[in-house]
């Protein structure tokens, strides 16, 4: 395992390189679509070999160890460096101020501090295997796609934007490599040089296009996630100084035994879920994710499922059992479920495509924080199934929103009326999508239900009442927002037929995420009890039924209705001639269904629009009073923990 761990992280990196120089473009495709295979056959193997030896969690060390820690600590330097160089450039010296100091802090500490044990440096567990799984098959999907969308982006659609799709794909194996050594790595100072590589891959990125709003979005990403890069750089620290130990375990189990009143055990699991909560762009931190949107749709894709966000979660749900009924815990449950609500809100008032994708992303993020939160086994069994149902759908979503704006001009919700009779195959790819954001019996409903469950059982009365209001009215808009756009997909259309305009290689990886969301439902049963009870044993040391077999029996039934029904109508009519019915239009119907004779005589064309209440739940009326509520949780926290760990 160590071997094939080793060659996991090093190969994208290695061969983020290929792209970089290849400058001919179907040779640099094919680079691209072998780097990606072989990413994916990499991640899915070495899984199936730990799956098959047992599935016991390892604890290891890299070879050649000490040439690797030389590698991680030059390469925080470089980073820095690189970091100040681009602040000084564009006079932002609060970010080179952000950087320094964490990188100079943990560095000095490393060389200079109290002698360290000898302890492993890195993991490979249950919750390894599912995230390695995410990035390996979800992350090459969306390298493949990106090919494709990236030709048509310049070739076709963006002529003056400068043609720098070398760097682009070379960036996305840059993020492969950085994810597979983040979710590894037992050590802090490790994980901490994966943790800045995301940093600064995803500010590149959203810069891709180099606009001055490009600019702007991606220093804003930077300078939140080297906030929460310092928060990383303090554990680390105390870590070092206080107990003696860089390692991730230590520092969780440290805070298990102690309790949650030894507040010097729980400073470190702060300041990591601080640095999470950044990752993660949750409130008051969600601006950058939401200004990642002015990047092409596959950095969109890869950011929000496979890479960066989920980052953010997976530091999350490693501390969840040092956070049970704590101050950190209620921290972190807060700021998720206030996010959650305020998110799904925000998502209800734009018509932006992608932008309403951005806020159901931070929504549904907020929820996996608040499970993250308690700490409970049947939180996290709802909080890694949100991650993998999330990971699948979202990147399906933004690959799907990406191909319909290429092909109709635009992604605003409003014009998608009648996408179903235009264009059936987006149309069906961005239904399956959708429906696996709220229907069910797709992960996201059924993860939505374990954890209200949890929540009702928790023990601290005012965390738990919070914690159902916030999972019932999210719940709630979160049915709204999604409801509105399916109906925009199957309602009449008064657009002629075009060309669909999307590559074949782009439907290869929607079709193929169609394929697993399906599978996934198919499949719950057994991904319950293989995969997510052992990781509960492994985390929790019980093994605990969340769902009946009676409610999964109940949830086959339910994809019947969902998948079966239609289709055995479709075969049902098919050939058969539809007739039009003429329907009622406030007036005299002129024979289209779309235009008709008002009572005053005066000719009128219909027009459907959704309902938005921006005045209700508008970004400028509510947006900055949740930045506020957010930051008035997060500083008084913070405050509690950091007060009682210097007394």
């Amino acid at each position: 395992m160590e071997t094939l761990v080793t060659a996991l992280i090093c190969f994208p990196f290695l061969w983020a390189i290929l792209p970089a120089v290849i400058h001919n473009s179907k040779r640099r495709a094919f680079t691209v679509y072998l780097g990606c295979a072989i990413v994916m056959v990499l991640s899915v193997f070495t899984a199936v070999q730990w799956f098959l030896a047992g599935g016991q969690t390892l604890d290891f060390r890299l070879p050649y160890q000490q040439v690797f820690g030389e590698i991680f600590m030059w390469g925080d330097i470089f980073l820095m460096c690189f970091i100040t160089y681009l602040s000084y450039k564009h006079n932002r010296l609060i970010i080179a101020f952000l950087s320094i100091i964490s990188t100079v802090v943990p560095t000095v500490l490393e060389k200079f501090g109290p002698e360290l044990g000898i302890r492993p440096t890195m993991r490979f567990d249950w919750l390894t295997f599912i995230m390695v799984l995410i990035i390996g098959v979800v992350g090459s999907l969306i390298g493949i796609y990106a090919v494709g969308y990236m030709h048509g982006f310049h070739i076709h659609h963006h002529k003056e934007v400068t043609d720098r799709r070398s760097f682009f794909l070379s960036m996305i194996f840059v993020f492969f490599g950085a994810m597979f050594g983040l979710v590894t790595s037992a050590n802090l100072l490790g994980l901490y040089f994966f943790w800045e590589i995301t940093s600064v891959t995803s500010f590149l990125l959203i810069g891709y296009t180099r606009t001055d709003e490009a600019i702007n979005n991606s220093f804003k990403a930077l300078w939140m996630n080297l906030l929460g890069g310092c928060g990383l750089a303090v554990a680390i620290s105390v870590g070092i100084v206080y107990f003696h130990t860089a390692n991730l375990y230590d520092l969780i189990a440290a805070a298990e035994k102690s309790g949650a009143s030894d507040m010097i055990c729980l400073l470190p699991i702060a300041m990591l879920a601080f640095a999470a909560l950044t990752k993660s762009a949750q409130f008051p931190f969600s601006g950058w994710l939401l200004g990642a949107m002015v990047a092409p749709t596959p950095s969109s894709a890869l950011l929000h499922s496979a890479t960066m966000v989920k980052a953010g979660v997976y530091m999350l749900i490693r501390l969840s059992p040092a956070m049970a009924d704590n101050y950190v815990g209620n921290m972190v449950a807060l700021i998720g479920g206030f996010t959650f609500v305020a998110a799904s809100c925000f998502a209800i008032t734009v018509s932006d495509g992608k932008k309403v994708l951005a806020y159901s992303t931070i929504s549904n993020l907020g929820l996996i924080v608040a499970c993250t939160g308690c700490g409970y086994e049947e939180t996290i069994w709802a909080a890694v199934f949100l991650v993998i149902f999330h990971a699948v759908s979202k990147s399906m979503l933004f690959q799907c929103v990406g191909a319909i704006e290429t092909t109709i001009g635009s992604r605003d919700v409003e014009q998608m009326q009648g996408l179903m009779s235009i264009f059936p195959k987006l149309a069906f790819i961005l239904m399956v999508g959708i429906a696996g954001m709220f229907l069910a019996p797709f992960g996201m409903l059924i993860s939505k239900w374990a954890a209200l469950k949890a929540f009702i059982d928790t023990s601290s009365v005012y965390v738990s009442t919070l914690m159902v209001l916030f999972i019932c009215f999210g719940s709630a808009t979160t049915m709204f927002y999604w409801t509105k756009w399916m109906s925009k997909i199957l309602g009449a259309s008064k657009r002629e037929k075009s060309r669909d305009l999307t590559k074949k290689n782009e439907y290869i990886s929607m079709f193929f995420h169609a394929f697993m969301m399906i599978s996934l439902i198919l499949g719950f049963p057994w991904l319950s009890e293989h995969v997510l009870k052992p990781l509960s044993n492994d985390m929790f040391g019980v093994v605990k039924q969340v769902i009946s077999y009676e409610n999964m029996v109940i949830m086959i039934v339910l994809l019947c209705g969902v998948f079966v029904i239609p289709f055995i109508n479709y075969l049902l009519t098919k050939g058969q001639s539809g007739k039009q019915v003429i329907t009622y239009m406030g007036g005299a119907n002129a024979g289209d269904n779309f235009n008709f004779v008002s009572s005053t005589g005066d000719p009128k064309e219909m027009e459907i629009s959704n309902f938005y209440m921006e005045e209700a739940f508008g970004e400028k009326k509510l947006f900055t009073p949740a930045i506020m509520i957010s930051s008035f949780i997060l500083i008084v926290y913070l405050i509690i923990v950091v007060g009682g760990a210097l007394q």
